[in-house]
Order: C-alpha cells, then structure tokens, then sequence
C-alpha cells in the first residue's frame, strides 16, 4: 500500500462501517474533511455518520469513489480485489492504511495507546470516561461504542488523544504514544503470527516506538507481559510501571472486592493506599482499571481524582452490557472470543451473580483459523457455565478450513465436563435458549459476531414463556 501520502482532506473508507474505521471517519468530519465511504449494509453506525455529513453508499462498487477524493482509507480486512480499492489504484488515488490515518491524527497530542492480546476497547474505554470526567475533553479512538452508535471515537479540544493500538496486523507499529499499556500477551490472530516469538517481537516493536522519556505501563501478572518487560528492560529513555497483584508491581493491587455487578478496589501507589469503585463485575476488569490509573498517573494527572472519575465507566456496548431482563431472565452480550476472554467474563458474571441462578451461554466462534489453534481451550471456558449452546463458526474475513467447525469446540466441552446443546441454528437459538432459562438465571450471548442480535430476540421469546406461563 502506499503509505507516503497521508491526505486526508477528502477521504474515502472502504468499509467505513467497520468499529475502527467508523471512528477514524467520525473524527476527520468533524474536523471538517469531506468524508465518503461504503460498507456492506446499512446500520445505526451508518447513520450517524450519514449525520455528520458523511456519504456512505451501501454495497461496494467502483462508480462510489467521489472524483474529489484525495485518499482511499482501509483496513487489513479488505481484499485487493474490492472493486473501489481496484478502482482507486488504478486513478492513483493514495491507498492509506487505518492505522496510518489514526497515526495522523494523532499527531500533535499527548498521545496514549492502549495494546494487549485482551481487554484494549475496554481499558481504553475507561480513559476515555474518566478523564472527559474530569475535563479534559481527551480524543479518542476505541475498537467498540461506548453507549450510543458513533460513541466509538471523539475529536476533543484537550491535549490527550487514547487510541486502541491493535496488535491484529501489526499495525500498532505506526504509533509514537508517550504512554503505553500492555495488558497481556498470548498468541492469537494465527492467520498473522505463526509463533508466540512473532507476537514478542512484535510488542517490543510497538514498545520501542515509545517516545522517549515516555512510559511503557504493563502488567506484573500475565507471564507474556512479564516476559516482554524483561525484553524491554533497560532501554534508555523508558519509563517502566508494572501493575497488577503481583508483590514486586509497581502499582500493586491488592484486594478486588465484589459488591454484585461492581468491584471495589484497593492498590498500593506511591506508598499509599487507594480504594476505589469499577462499576463493571470482575478482577479482569478491575485489572483493566488499575491500569487505565497507572496510565492517567504518567500523564501527570492526579491519582486520587482519576481513581473517582474511573467509577463513572459503567461499560462499553457488548463488554457485559446488559440487554434487558425478561421472566425473570437476565440477558447480557459478550465481544468475549478467545478463551482467557471468555473465561474472564464468565468468572466475573459468576462473582455477580445473587442466588441459586445458573449462567447460561450461546456461544459463536469467531474465525476459522482460531477455532482451529484455540477450540480445545474454548471448550474449556465454556465449562465455567452451567450449560452452553454453541453455533456454526462466524467466518467474518476468512474462508472455511477443512475440517475445522464448531464440533471441534463442542467435544472440547464435554470433556471439560460442559453441559453442551449443539446443533441449533441461529434462527432456533433465541428460542432454545429461552426454553433452558428459569427466573434467576443469566443468559450471555458471546462472540465477536452477528450472536450480539439475539439478545433481543431470546428476550421477546422469554417474555412470550412468562405471558403463556
């Protein structure tokens, strides 16, 4: 791709409906650049943009590229055969990566990126909040909306711009933020990295584009991260701040106390101790908060009001977002979809649950590729639940693999002792579920796919069982 021009005064997304293109289109019109674009199908996201000033055509074809364009915006999910990027090559219009458009944009700002294998939408979500809080009307870019269609990013008029750095492609290279944090490190996108020395090597990469003088914040506990900070160790001009339960964090968190569906949380900071309210279940998300204050605190914003600011955060849409109640019948959505994903969410749905009630989840793979490296580890998670349903693999970007389908995840359950209901299509899940369900329980729909759509759907089935009861 060419990446040498970088004009973004009039341009074109293909695929601008996409989570991490749709923000990137967002803050360049409201900036006042002459933004076009396309995507596959209508939706709330579309609009929104449409309401900006925006003009998306559905479908993808060669006559929607405007002759005024000055750029051709994509991601790595486009193929080379799109007719549009087919059409811009041959105009010689400039073909500019997404991550060298966010780059772009955040020049000139306090830059602070946000990496790991899990949880970057939901701790990059979390400064977002807490310092618009506060304030500081921060920019930012986050790969999920935080409440309404078109929430997933914002051109501020404050110094600090929080982006999702995404290690998928290795497109976080193209960042210099002056803080950095690293959640965790595992081995994922497989299409991408044939071993988890690529991903090291990787992150040290993302982690040497660290301005200097700046601060690589990471976490003490994961082992991945643990063994890039001793990669990283001693580089001139890097500050290091580890985080985490771990005794030798620099940020150390000693107790995650649930109250139901929030935590409260207790770290050790500069000598003294700090309690305060993440109102998301979980330690994972506690973690994710603990590091989201670590961050702040390097940006020279004061510990003690970031800590209360960071118990406005009460989610972002499909991190537990809770999509309604029915006959009793919790229904909540999960973005949950490699395994330490998934078992986090469900341990931390478990440790807000009251009563006897039992967690019951529809689950749909995300990926050929990953059902193929992850399925013996996805059944394991799902064994956390009390029953689970598991759908066809949701293919997204990928063409099938031989062999590979969700059977693979399904026997990997059973023998983790899972209470496994296989065989249900889409269509038949919201119904099948709701059939399973009794008051009290808590149905989670989880995927990165289209599985976010039936937590309407089971909820009007749910409803139909109580009103027929």
């Amino acid at each position: 791709m060419n990446d040498a021009a970088h004009d973004l005064h009039a341009p074109h997304f293909i695929g601008i409906g996409g989570a991490g293109m749709s923000g990137l289109a967002k803050i360049l019109a409201v900036r006042g650049a002459q933004v076009s674009g396309s995507d596959s199908k209508e939706s709330e996201t579309v609009l929104a943009l449409r309401a900006l000033g925006a003009q998306v055509h559905v479908g993808h074809a060669a006559e929607n590229v405007p002759e005024s364009a000055s750029s051709i915006v994509v991601s790595s999910a486009i193929r080379e055969d799109n007719p549009e990027l087919a059409a811009a090559r041959e105009r010689g219009i400039p073909v500019v990566h997404r991550s060298d458009a966010l780059a772009a944009l955040m020049g000139g700002r306090r830059a602070l990126a946000v990496a790991g294998t899990h949880g970057k939408t939901t701790t990059t979500s979390m400064l977002a909040v807490s310092l618009a809080e506060l304030g500081l009307d921060p920019s930012y870019a986050i790969g999920g909306d935080l409440d309404a269609p078109g929430s997933n990013a914002h051109h501020g008029t404050g110094a600090i711009f929080v982006a999702e750095a995404d290690e998928s492609d290795r497109s976080f290279h193209k960042y210099a933020p002056e803080v950095a944090i690293v959640l965790n490190v595992e081995l994922d996108h497989h299409a991408n990295y044939a071993s988890i020395e690529e991903i090291y090597e990787s992150f040290e990469t993302f982690v040497a584009r660290i301005t200097p003088g700046g601060t690589l914040v990471v976490s003490a506990d994961h082992a991945g991260a643990r063994e890039l900070t001793a990669r990283v160790a001693g580089r001139e001009g890097l500050n290091i701040v580890t985080v985490g339960a771990a005794e030798d964090a620099t940020v150390r968190v000693l107790s995650v106390a649930a109250r139901g569906m929030t935590s409260e949380v207790t770290v050790l900071l500069g000598g003294a101790e700090l309690t305060f309210t993440v109102s998301v279940p979980g330690r994972h998300y506690a973690h994710n908060a603990v590091a989201a204050l670590a961050a702040g605190v390097a940006l020279d914003i004061p510990a003690a009001d970031l800590a209360k600011a960071l118990g406005s955060y009460t989610g972002v849409r499909r991190r537990l977002q809770l999509k309604g109640e029915a006959a009793g019948v919790q229904v909540i959505d999960s973005y949950a979809h490699h395994p330490t994903e998934m078992s986090a969410d469900l341990e931390a749905i478990r440790e807000g649950l009251e009563g006897s009630g039992r967690v019951l989840v529809v689950f749909q793979p995300h990926l050929f590729s990953r059902t193929q490296q992850l399925a013996e580890e996805m059944g394991q998670a799902l064994a956390l639940a009390d029953a689970c349903v598991v759908l066809d693999i949701y293919p997204a970007r990928e063409d099938p693999i031989p062999g590979v389908t969700s059977e693979l995840i399904v026997d990997a359950a059973r023998r983790a002792g899972a209470d496994v209901t296989a065989g249900l299509t889409f269509d038949a899940a919201p119904a099948g579920l709701a059939g399973l369900a009794r008051p009290g329980d808590l149905v989670l729909t989880m995927g990165a796919g289209d599985v976010t759509n039936l937590g309407p759907e089971i909820l009007k089935h749910l409803a139909n069982v109580a009103t027929n009861a």
